[in-house]
């Protein structure tokens, strides 16, 4: 049985986030009752490619990588689901099994939401669907931005959204400078932009030779972001 405080921590989290952001504390109790708080290591694997879906996830520390594995066993991730987001919400109302492997990329807790607990809360409450839907739109229209980019842009063009999409989230805050710290290793985040590992590093190091960012390991500082987005615009 979760604490008195683990339960307050879970609704609060519930409360936060897109799914389920907005409902009333009762509403909150009552999708709780489907929620379990999951800790994992560095590496675990959460669920494979094909096995049953019995529950969706929402990221409440670390990080989690989605990925699917080629015929020739080739790897490719997927996405990088950072705290605050869900992953597998839409399968559960599919009957349909995982569809990626999830692993964790560092410590990790997750809540885990019953697929069957879930429905039966929609079943009793339409609102609940229409705060889900809601939710899975926003995830809709990033999938469809993240196939756009794939489609149109260079990988120049998808290595800077990448370093730049936490920073300029509000465009009427744009800092001067940033700091920013990589969610994975090279190697994963070139698979999530559609990048080689060579390419990766080679782009990376075109902008560094064009001082618009210095390079620290994972650390790296954007020394001009109007400089660095223009240079995204620029024919190469």
């Amino acid at each position: 049985m979760p604490t008195e405080q683990g339960e307050f921590e879970l609704r609060g989290f519930l409360a936060k986030s897109s799914l389920f952001g907005g409902l009333s504390a009762e509403e909150l109790a009552r999708v709780s009752l489907s929620c379990k708080v999951r800790r994992y290591a560095r590496g675990d694997l959460i669920f494979r490619a094909g096995e049953p879906c019995d529950a969706f996830f929402m990221v409440m520390t670390g990080r989690v990588k989605l990925s699917l594995l080629s015929p020739a066993g080739q790897e490719k991730v997927v996405e990088i689901i950072s705290p605050g987001q869900s992953f597998a919400e839409a399968l559960v109302f599919l009957d349909k099994p995982y569809i990626v492997s999830a692993q964790t990329l560092a410590d990790v807790r997750l809540v885990s939401v019953s697929k069957h607990g879930i429905i039966r809360e929609i079943q009793q409450d339409a609102r609940l669907a229409l705060h889900m839907l809601a939710g899975l739109s926003k995830r809709l229209h990033g999938l469809v931005q993240d196939v756009e980019a794939y489609a149109l842009s260079s990988g120049l063009q998808r290595l800077i959204g990448f370093l730049l999409r936490d920073v300029v989230a509000n465009p009427t805050e744009v800092p001067n400078t940033a700091t920013i710290c990589l969610p994975a290793s090279k190697a994963t985040i070139a698979s999530r932009l559609s990048l080689s590992p060579e390419s990766f590093s080679r782009v990376l190091h075109e902008l560094e030779s064009a001082q618009l960012i210095t390079i620290d390991r994972r650390e790296i500082q954007i020394l001009d972001v109007q400089k660095l987005m223009a240079f995204g615009t620029m024919p190469h």
